[in-house]
């Protein structure tokens, strides 16, 4: 499928379920985040969260295409690296999304049916491995749509959280650029699941345990 399969996994219209993720917005807001502090939060995540989730995928899609499929041990490392459990939860349930668009795609693929391995279900990071090695992308085609998917998530949250002008997210996209570069490179280099960052994030882990207790939400997380 060559450029297009990169263009559909970096389009936020894709059908796995992003739409009900803010990718962290929701819960900072809530916390008291304003407007202009939306590409600082952009930065903590593309040097903290981007970079774990884009060399979880990496890893998954170069596992993918060995024989047999192993997933345990990259799926073992990004639940290590997300302390807080409504965080492992949210990447398991959008990861259900991207495994059925695998399925959908190629059910008899090893890359796929691998998955079905995975207990409780696969996260996030390790379907979209899956769902690359399906569709043909590279490691670093992957590495760039995880992390402009964390981008756009966050840009199109906003427009529902925190109204504005709409152009605003473009330029907040084109700023960070710089950053996301960075990420897809440090996510890049990583060649070991006992490698994957660990980098901390707990103001982000903090709000989402305080938003996995609101009772009013538009978001999962």
């Amino acid at each position: 499928m060559g450029v297009l399969a990169a263009l559909l996994l970096g389009d936020g219209r894709l059908p796995v379920g992003g739409h009900t993720y803010s990718a962290g917005l929701e819960p900072a807001v809530a916390a008291g985040l304003t407007r202009d502090r939306v590409p600082a939060l952009l930065r903590a995540r593309l040097r903290t969260t981007a970079v774990t989730e884009a060399a979880g995928a990496v890893l998954a899609l170069r596992a993918a295409h060995r024989t047999p499929v192993a997933y345990e041990p990259v799926q073992r490392a990004l639940a290590a690296r997300m302390p807080a459990a409504p965080q492992r939860e949210v990447s398991a349930t959008l990861g259900r999304g991207v495994h059925r668009l695998a399925r959908r795609l190629a059910p008899d693929h090893p890359a796929v049916t691998a998955l079905a391995g995975l207990s409780p279900r696969p996260l996030r990071p390790v379907a979209f491995g899956a769902l690359g090695a399906v569709m043909g992308v590279t490691a670093a085609e992957l590495a760039h749509a995880v992390v402009h998917d964390e981008l756009q998530t966050v840009a199109a949250a906003a427009l529902k959280l925190l109204p504005g002008d709409p152009l605003d997210s473009v330029a907040w996209l084109l700023a960070a650029r710089p950053d996301a570069e960075s990420a897809v490179e440090l996510a890049l280099a990583v060649r070991t699941p006992d490698g994957l960052p660990a980098r901390a994030a707990p103001l982000t882990e903090q709000w989402a345990l305080d938003h996995a207790r609101r009772e009013r939400r538009l978001f999962l997380a």
